[in-house]
Order: structure tokens, then sequence, then C-alpha cells
């Protein structure tokens, strides 16, 4: 009767500490004080799939999404703050892009430009 209890305790345990390990791989990075508005919003929304830093993260390859390279100020300079606002507002879908998803139902056009002007900061930072 003990062993039974015993191996079940431990399988629980076992499982905590696994979903404990889980919790803090997944947990959505938190942006440093002091952050602007725009890099605040980018922490929220985008660091998930496009990392931190804009290179991307193994959280996207999780799920079989490649995104953009954000810190890539050659091919983002390629591209005019319209065309990152309309993928942000609308997603990449329209465009051939569709594990990019739209912001635009949850975001202001304030919001976006600012998002915008944080995404070309993070291209020039590198």
């Amino acid at each position: 009767m003990r062993r039974p209890l015993l191996a079940l305790v431990l399988a629980i345990a076992a499982i905590g500490v696994l979903a404990a390990g889980l919790a803090a791989l997944l947990d959505t990075p938190r942006p440093p004080r002091g952050a602007s508005r725009g890099e605040r919003l980018f922490y929220e929304l985008c660091a998930t799939c496009h990392g931190t830093d804009g290179r991307g993260t193994w959280r996207a390859t999780l799920f079989l999404v490649r995104p953009g390279n954000l810190a890539d100020g050659a091919r983002l300079g390629q591209r005019s703050d319209q065309y990152l606002f309309d993928i942000i507002k609308n997603g990449g879908a329209p465009i051939g892009r569709p594990g990019m998803p739209a912001f635009g139902a949850a975001l202001s056009e304030d919001e976006i430009r600012e998002l915008v002007a944080y995404v070309r900061e993070l291209s020039r930072a590198r």
C-alpha cells in the first residue's frame, strides 16, 4: 500500500517540477524599466516570436514559424514605414506571410506607429 502512494506522490512532484520549468521557459519577457511605449508594446505582442532583440526565438520554431529578422538593418531598410504599419495592422496573410498575426483590432494607429518606430530602432541598434 505504501509503494503505490509513494509512487503517486513522486509522480505528482515530478509533474509539478516539469510544469514550473516549462512556465519559466515560456514566460514572456518583461520590458526594461523606463521603456518607451513602443518597446513595451513590442515586448507584449512581438517578443514571443521575434525575440527581445528582433532576431527570432526558438518558441516560434516550435510552431514552424520563421519570423522576420527585425535586427537586419539592410533588409529592414528596404521596407517603408507604411509596409511595416500595414503588416502590423493587417497581418502577413495578405502578402503571403501567414505566420504574422494582425494587430489592427487590438492597437490604435498611434500605437502601431510607435511600434514601427521601435522596430526601426532595433534594426539600427545592431
